[in-house]
This record gives structure tokens, C-alpha cells and sequence, in this order.
């Protein structure tokens, strides 16, 4: 079984005063926090190792949670967190999971892992056409398979989960850096590809996307 990385670094500007005084993973959605969400999807997976980055507020997270830290005294955005956090996922390739969204249907990390070949593919993401995106704003960031930007044009979106193969990370050299360089590398030989995911998904990057979220967990 492959690792997991969560993403729970960021301050959560977007979020306003529900940050001010917690991390954006320990927002309550339907009940719980955000980052329970997405452990919960990781343990329906089967998934047994587990590592999250932080940085605002880690002391909630790390009280919070059972799981291996990656502390970012800055933040490093995902791609320098991912690097940052090879040393406790080990070798090969990982999966990510954004913990700023909710989701229905089937299991997530379940469909990635079985559309994952490695043969032809270095990334694989989980994508929805962007009117089918809850709380998402924008036409999409994908199109094709193998993907390609969609530059502007209506296209597929991209959930915040995925499998990656990271050794091109060691060859950026920025220290802070978004895992949009990586992928732009593997769209260039071909090599980034993606499935959509078969249920529903809410963005909560915005207090307004509380209530989509429990509005699409309780449906």
C-alpha cells in the first residue's frame, strides 16, 4: 500500500475569523474536523501510513491527531512540503490528499490506487468537470488524457487528490514551490493522467462553503 501525505500546512486566510484562533484542518464540518474527513477516507483506503505537514498552530494538530508530523517553520507550499516530508513516507510512489474538502461516493484514494500504472503514468489526479465541483470557482484546470492545461478553456478539475511519483521534486530547485512545476514536467512527457472520481466533492476554502459541505454530506 502506498503512503499518504496530507496537506494541513496552510493559514487558511480564506477562512477569516475561523482561523484566527485554530488551524483550517480543525474547522468542524458536519460534525468534525476537516482533518478527521480526510483520515477517514485514508483509513477507509487502507491506508497504514499516514504523514501530515503543518506549520500555523501545529500544537492543535499534533494534539489532535495519531500521526507522523512534518513541521514547516515556513510554509514550503506542496511541493516543498512534499519534499520536506519524503524522509517519513519512504521510497516510491505517494498519494496526497488535500484536508480542505469533503467528498461522497466511492472512496477516493480506492480509485486512485486502482487506475494507477505505473508503466506509462508519473502522476495520476482525481479530477470533476468543474460544474459538478461544489464551492470550486473556475472552468477547470485540465483537459485530455494524458492531461494538459486547460488554459481558460472548459476542463476538469482537480480535487486535491493524487498519486505521485516524486523523485523530480529533487530536481527543482526552489525551496518553496507548488506542485504545479512537477506536474508541468510530467505534461510535458506525457506523463500526468487522470480519472474522475465517482461521487461528489465540496472546496471549503470559504466560510460560504460550510454549509455546501454539510448540505452534500447529509444528502
Amino acid at each position: 500500500m502506498l503512503p499518504l501525505m496530507l496537506f494541513a500546512a496552510g493559514l487558511g486566510t480564506r477562512m477569516g475569523a475561523l482561523t484566527a484562533n485554530r488551524p483550517k484542518p480543525m474547522i468542524p464540518v458536519a460534525g468534525k474536523p476537516l482533518i478527521d474527513h480526510a483520515l477517514d477516507i485514508a483509513r477507509g483506503a487502507g491506508i497504514t501510513r499516514i504523514v501530515a505537514n503543518t506549520h500555523y498552530l501545529p500544537d492543535q494538530i499534533a494534539a489532535h491527531v495519531d500521526i507522523p508530523l512534518s513541521y514547516e517553520p515556513e510554509l514550503l507550499e506542496t511541493g516543498g512540503g512534499l519534499r520536506a516530508a519524503l524522509p517519513l513516507l519512504g521510497d516510491g510512489p505517494v498519494m496526497t490528499l488535500n484536508t480542505d474538502a469533503v467528498w461522497t461516493g466511492a472512496n477516493p484514494l480506492t480509485q486512485l490506487l486502482a487506475a494507477w500504472n505505473p508503466a506509462r503514468m508519473d502522476g495520476l489526479l482525481l479530477l470533476l468537470p468543474a460544474d459538478r465541483a461544489t464551492g470550486h470557482r473556475g472552468t477547470g484546470d485540465f483537459i485530455g488524457d494524458p492531461l494538459v492545461r486547460a488554459n481558460g478553456a472548459p476542463g476538469l478539475v482537480y480535487l486535491g487528490a493524487q498519486i505521485l511519483k516524486p523523485e523530480g521534486l529533487a530536481g527543482i530547485a526552489e525551496r518553496k514551490f507548488s506542485l504545479n512545476l512537477l506536474w508541468d514536467r510530467m505534461i510535458a512527457q506525457g506523463r500526468l493522467h487522470g480519472i474522475t472520481h465517482d461521487g461528489g466533492w465540496c472546496d471549503v476554502g470559504r466560510p460560504e462553503s460550510i454549509p455546501l459541505a454539510e448540505a452534500l454530506l447529509h444528502g
